[in-house]
């Protein structure tokens, strides 16, 4: 059995909220697309890759090919619209089909697995930081404070098609174990200790996200916050 949570808030320092998601346990479908580009643009993109996806997913479509047709359609929209301005999301999708899951990614919106006991991102940032942690130039905890933490290297409408990194994994949910779904909102202010701690402390799934919502804000709230919990009972 799937309990679950969802919740989004525009943060303390931003007008709108071009984060945008998914939560839908007949589907078996979760989804976080975190929006780039201003206003209208972020919204149009994170949206178009959310609606793009749940079709896609409809019609039977893995999510890699699913996320491939988002890409394209995002950049057909923004060639359309001749805007000067670029119109890009990342976007982290999970499909739970009982026990078993299947997620894929493009950009830093990340998926966790928490189980008793820990934490851990089992989805890669597409990120200039993460490629210098891969290369040994800089440590995780340096990454937080990087100038350039916020740069992402691939994101749908931004990145060709041809070029598009979709990655995925599948795995097994145990009963008790977790998966969360958040854009960079929350993990740029609270760290996956304090993330982890919040998911030990025994709420319900809801409870979950909206304690993490407000350690977000409470740390700041710099940039939309969005997170979905996917809880095996």
């Amino acid at each position: 059995m799937i309990e679950f949570g969802h919740g989004t808030h525009t943060g303390l320092r931003r007008e709108h909220n071009e984060d945008t998601y998914c939560a839908d346990p007949d589907m078996g479908l979760w989804l976080v697309a975190d929006g780039m580009g201003g206003h209208e643009h972020g919204e149009v993109a994170s949206a178009l890759a959310r609606d793009v996806v749940i079709r896609e997913v409809t019609k039977g479509l893995a999510l890699a090919p699913a996320i491939q047709s988002a890409d394209e359609e995002i950049i057909r929209h923004s060639n359309e619209k001749r805007s000067e301005r670029p119109m890009g999301t990342t976007v982290v999708a999970v499909r739970v089909r009982g026990h078993d899951y299947e997620v894929a990614w493009v950009g830093d919106s990340r998926v966790y697995l928490w189980k008793e006991g820990g934490l851990r991102q089992i989805s890669q940032d597409h990120s200039y930081v993460q490629e210098l942690i891969d290369q040994g130039a800089i440590s995780p905890a340096q990454a937080r404070t990087h100038p350039h933490r916020n740069v992402v290297t691939q994101a749908l409408g931004v990145t060709m098609p041809d070029q598009l990194k979709i990655e995925t994994l599948r795995g097994t949910l145990q009963s008790g174990q977790c998966l969360l779904l958040c854009s960079d909102g929350l993990t740029e202010e609270v760290d996956d200790a304090l993330i982890s701690e919040i998911l030990g402390r025994g709420l319900s799934a809801q409870e979950t996200v909206d304690h993490l919502i407000l350690a977000a804000l409470d740390h700041g709230g710099s940039d939309n916050i969005t997170v979905l919990l996917v809880k095996c009972v």
